[in-house]
């Protein structure tokens, strides 16, 4: 397979009538923020002030487009261990500098069609399977050809193949932390928008020639089927609710043998300003050994299970999580606006025995003020059983053009 620069030079080399009608759009983006983790058994605390820009250039000229795109990451201050560099006796803040290609895509996109081709960001569904990773720094993108279909009113066919993951380690990553994962990954997704919600049946075949954790592969073949969809109830008062089931096995060359299933149901309700929401969600168990749980090695994690990230790796006996949210917001508050006030509580406990692992509070204020949005967060992971006690603040400027 060629590299995606080369896919997109060919490409590029285009006619100087064609040349005339092209339209070019900057790209530009940046991220400023200050990490704080307090983590018990750990002598010292961490800290990372880092910051993250990506530049680059989108060009147009009718159903073709390209996008290349870089991006640097630099630390500030360096009192943290960044999975890569660092001493270990600080806690974890997977943001190691880093200077790369973010993206080099070539896209065709018609009324029903689009085909994309090279080094893109994928984000499936809510991402609970297949994600971009966007809240660390360094993101999380793919090496693939992408085939999008909506032929048919209401109908999505959503095709992928990735024969590389870049992780969000960066340039410098090795061993169990990879800079990249290759393998033949086929992504499949199928949904229909229906009065009920829309519905969606996926197929993920997940093959990592690394060996990504715990000297394993995390290779696994995952089946299931979504339901997501929203009801007004009255003036202003809105119901959402998800439910989804999926089965996942090995595959490929993973020298486990296990199969194991993943439960969710979540429903919201939005009274005007106020919202509120409860879920639970079980990631099951098999034989209850390392890495026999259900594993999710190319989700967006973080927005799962707490933002203390005590659970990327799915425990041998699996997780429970219940969980309930209530946030509150403004339009506009003096020269903000979006401005959202939002607490979660989470209860994590074993799938295949009864025992606890912990509780976890996520607190989040966000606002924005022109082209910057602004946010502080906080997660506080109270350990009863499983992992040690872990807190975390964050204090983050979010610019883009």
């Amino acid at each position: 397979m060629k590299p995606a620069w080369l896919i997109l030079g060919g490409a590029l080399v285009v006619s100087p009538a064609m040349a005339q009608d092209i339209s070019l759009k900057p790209l530009i983006d940046a991220r400023l923020r200050y990490e704080n983790v307090d983590q018990a058994g750990l002598p010292r605390d961490a800290e990372a002030t880092t910051i993250r820009i990506r530049s680059g250039v989108q060009a147009s000229s009718g159903p073709l487009s390209a996008i290349v795109q870089m991006q640097g990451m630099l630390a500030l201050t360096g009192d943290y261990y960044d999975g890569l560099h660092g001493a270990a006796t600080r806690p974890l803040i997977a943001d190691p500098q880093n200077i790369a290609l973010y993206r080099a895509q070539l896209q065709y996109r018609s009324k029903s069609i689009a085909l994309t081709v090279g080094r893109q960001s994928i984000a499936l569904d809510d991402e609970r399977f297949v994600g971009a990773v966007p809240f660390r720094q360094n993101a999380q993108t793919f090496d693939a050809t992408r085939f999008e279909w909506t032929g048919v009113k209401g109908l999505k066919a959503d095709l992928t193949y990735a024969w590389r993951v870049n992780t969000v380690w960066g340039i410098d990553g090795v061993g169990a932390r990879p800079r990249s994962i290759g393998g033949d990954n086929v992504l499949g997704n199928l949904s229909y928008a229906s009065p009920v919600g829309t519905i969606t049946g996926f197929a993920y075949l997940v093959d990592q020639d690394e060996t990504a954790v715990q000297g394993f592969r995390l290779s696994s073949q995952t089946y299931g089927a979504r339901l997501a969809g929203a009801r007004p109830l009255g003036k202003g008062i809105k119901l959402s609710y998800q439910l989804s089931y999926a089965t996942q096995s090995d595959y490929h060359r993973n020298p486990n043998r296990y199969r194991a299933d993943y439960y969710l149901i979540d429903a919201g309700l939005d009274l005007h300003a106020l919202k509120l929401g409860a879920g639970y969600e079980v990631l099951g168990a098999d034989k209850g050994v390392a890495l026999t749980a259900f594993q999710t090695p190319i989700a967006t994690g973080f927005k799962f299970q707490g933002w203390a990230d005590k659970f990327l790796t799915t425990p041998p006996d699996g997780v429970r999580d219940l969980y309930g949210n209530v946030g509150y917001g403004w339009k506009q508050a003096g020269p903000f606006k979006a401005l959202t006030l939002q607490a979660v509580y989470h209860r994590f406990a074993a799938d295949r025995h009864s025992r606890l692992y912990g509780d976890e509070i996520d607190l989040l204020a966000s606002a924005k003020l022109g082209k910057t949005s602004l946010s502080a967060r906080y997660a506080d992971y109270q350990a009863d059983g499983f992992a040690t006690d872990t807190r975390k603040f964050w204090l983050q400027l979010d610019w883009s053009l």
